[in-house]
């Protein structure tokens, strides 16, 4: 019997020789063992660019990384790490897009061990706002549990993802709390820039350049300094060394982030998104839709 082990979804960013090790072990076993599915697991696969808008790719991998950051702060829940799902599709020859196609999906819910896999593509449609569509899927059955839905233009991203999240957990039957739910409607970031270099940050790491990794996350935290998982992520690419040490131009530029970001907490959604330069640039409508796995 194959049994997944899945750590904290928030562990890093960085895909380590272990995990790597792991993803490999985990392919070799598949075909020898039964695999077992935790209960109360989701993994979230990334969501396919197909609007011809290649620089909206990093969405890809953007999306995922907001639905797990936020859903794997809920207790009872086990969220796989994106690292094991990005050595996983790796492994599987998918490169370092990671991205998975309908048909492959439910295999890899199952190297996964997982009970719940989310997945998706993005899409245009004319003069449609944004539009995400989202299948759920119980692997072990396989059936799809819900199609979760939410609309929008592109720079309101970060309630795009809040109303997919939260009809995510309906569908799950979690009940929140007052102080989880409070915490799960503070957005990612309001600054789809930010969104935009947080999510390119992490493609370069996969890639395994790093020094371009770290020049993404610096300027993500210029744009938004609440965008907290950046700085996270910037000192493990430092405790790993896989990049120099800080200079100390960074050192300001990370002080004074953290001294803006109590302020930058204190502010409404509303008052930030005001305060988000050009944001009429920003609104290019697309449309966001799933296909169901394994159908």
């Amino acid at each position: 019997m194959l049994i997944i082990f899945i750590g904290p979804a928030s562990a890093g960013q960085v895909i380590t020789k272990e995990v790597r090790e792991w993803a490999k072990e985990a392919i070799a076993k598949e075909k020898t063992l039964e695999t077992a599915f935790a209960k109360k697991t989701l993994a979230i696969l990334y969501f396919k660019n197909k609007t011809g808008q290649s620089r909206l790719d990093p969405l890809q991998k953007g999306l995922t990384l907001m639905l797990i950051t936020d859903l794997s702060t809920l207790k009872g829940l086990q969220v796989v790490e994106r690292v094991k799902l990005q050595a996983v599709t790796e492994e599987l020859g998918f490169g370092v897009s990671g991205l998975v196609d309908a048909k492959t999906a439910p295999r890899v819910g199952k190297l996964l061990g997982v009970q719940w896999l989310v997945g998706g593509d993005i899409l245009e449609k004319g003069n449609a706002p944004l539009h995400v569509e989202s299948d759920l899927l119980d692997v072990p059955s396989p059936k799809v549990l819900g199609q979760p839905t939410a609309d929008g233009m592109l720079d309101e991203f970060f309630k795009i993802e809040k109303e997919l999240l939260f009809k995510i957990i309906a569908l799950l039957k979690i009940e929140l709390t007052s102080e989880e739910r409070a915490r799960l409607e503070k957005p990612f970031s309001t600054n789809i820039k930010a969104i935009l270099d947080m999510s390119r940050a992490i493609q370069a790491s996969d890639q395994g350049n790093y020094d371009k990794a770290e020049k993404y996350y610096e300027r993500a935290l210029k744009r938004d300094s609440g965008i907290a998982p950046a700085r996270v992520y910037l000192d493990e690419l430092r405790s790993l060394s896989k990049i120099g040490p800080v200079s100390s131009e960074q050192t300001q530029l990370l002080e004074s982030i953290r001294d803006e970001t109590s302020l930058t907490d204190q502010k409404t959604t509303e008052e930030t998104t005001k305060e988000e330069e050009n944001p009429s640039e920003n609104q290019i409508p697309i449309t966001i839709e799933v296909p169901v796995p394994g159908i």
